[in-house]
């Protein structure tokens, strides 16, 4: 069945941002919230991105014009009864998104996809509170949706090939590049990224260098933010929250959280919200930092620690089934702005480098947090 309807549920930034997107690619659009001052305040938004966007020359102001007429805005949930597929834009709450969909399977045709964009929790979880979860899937999209060219295509256990390949179809109608991924913690770009940030911290922690020094390794090889400018941007508490989440699915060392991050949180240095994390801001703007303090490490020992452990997690992650290499490489460009993926990081760097690195630091540190992935070991 080819979509034409779209239904999205939240009309916050994620949700207004998705229905931007599904108004753009020819699809006719029902954007539904309980609330009419969200509803309004979200159907404001997208209307201001239309015209944001052929401002830049990104579209011209007739398609902008016949986008916007394609948008519907609803506070019934009943009215989404003619759409083929739904996006869930809803809080992170597991009870919540459950009643939601329990409510959506009731309204919608048999037929009908529901999508969830959830970040964090499991497919499988939510698809429970549906009669049929083989429409069931995940479409998770990254902040900002009209910005970020990545969806996560999310296959639960019972999901069936008809809802996935339906969810492909509107992904690539809105000019998004999605990747299938199985319902696993974080499912492929929060999985495989959480060397980027635990790595760096250990490396602070061990004063190995600075965190600018940290930063400035990584961005001599192409990253547009190093861990530390990553963490006060996003929010360190934030970031300490999902190393949490993710340690409580499964206490695999490599996952666990590192203790400077809970520091920060305690003495409110929080990253660019709070005005200080790591780094210092005035008026928005970072301060400059001292390079010429607490510098130790190479910065291309630096960077080989990083990517190392970001192989690693990713070889780790494609020997348990969460997704493909190639789709791998794909999720960590286009869902987190990285100069190569992984696979790609392995292939140039050579594997037997890497699993050097790997093998150093667990025979000097900690011989499970760097235990190598049979995958990578056998091509070092």
């Amino acid at each position: 069945m080819t979509v034409s309807r779209l239904g999205v549920v939240g009309a916050g930034t994620m949700g207004s941002g998705i229905a931007q997107l599904g108004c753009l690619g020819g699809l006719s659009v029902m954007l539904c919230d309980p609330d009419p001052h969200a509803l309004a305040s979200g159907a404001d938004r997208l209307q201001a991105g239309l015209a944001k966007g052929a401002g830049r020359g990104l579209w011209s102001m007739s398609i902008a014009a016949s986008a916007s007429g394609r948008l519907e805005t609803t506070t019934t949930p009943e009215r989404l009864a003619g759409c083929e597929l739904v996006i869930e834009a809803a809080p992170e709450q597991l009870e919540l998104k459950r009643e939601l969909f329990a409510s959506l399977a009731g309204i919608c045709g048999p037929d009908a996809v529901l999508a969830t964009n959830t970040s964090s929790l499991a497919v499988s979880d939510i698809a429970a509170a549906v009669p049929q979860p083989e429409r069931v899937c995940g479409m998770h999209f990254f902040n900002p949706p009209p910005l970020m060219k990545l969806v996560e295509i999310v296959a639960g256990p019972d999901t069936g090939e008809e809802a996935l390949a339906r969810a492909d179809e509107v992904a690539r109608s809105m000019r998004r590049e999605p990747v299938r991924a199985a319902d696993a913690p974080g499912f492929i770009v929060n999985r495989c990224n959480r060397p980027f940030s635990l790595e760096a911290l250990r490396m602070l922690g061990e004063r190995v260098a600075g965190h600018a020094q940290i930063d400035a390794a990584i961005r001599e090889h192409g990253y547009k933010m190093g861990p530390f400018e990553l963490m006060d941007l996003i929010g360190i508490d934030v970031n300490l929250e999902v190393a949490r989440s993710f340690y409580a699915q499964r206490a695999e060392p490599r996952w666990e959280p590192h203790p400077i991050q809970e520091e920060m949180v305690e003495a409110g240095r929080l990253g660019r919200k709070s005005g200080a994390g790591f780094y210092e801001y005035q008026g928005g703007r970072q301060v400059p930092p001292d390079l010429t303090r607490g510098y130790v490490g190479s910065p291309e020992a630096i960077f080989e620690r990083i990517v190392a452990q970001l192989v690693n997690e990713a070889s780790f992650a494609v020997e348990e089934g969460v997704a493909t290499p190639a789709d791998v490489d794909t999720a960590m460009r286009l869902g987190l702005n990285h100069p190569r993926g992984p696979f790609e990081w392995r292939d140039e760097l050579g594997a037997s480098r890497l699993v050097a690195v790997l093998d150093d630091l667990a025979k000097r540190l900690d011989a499970q947090r760097y235990r190598v992935a049979p995958s990578l070991r056998e091509l070092g």
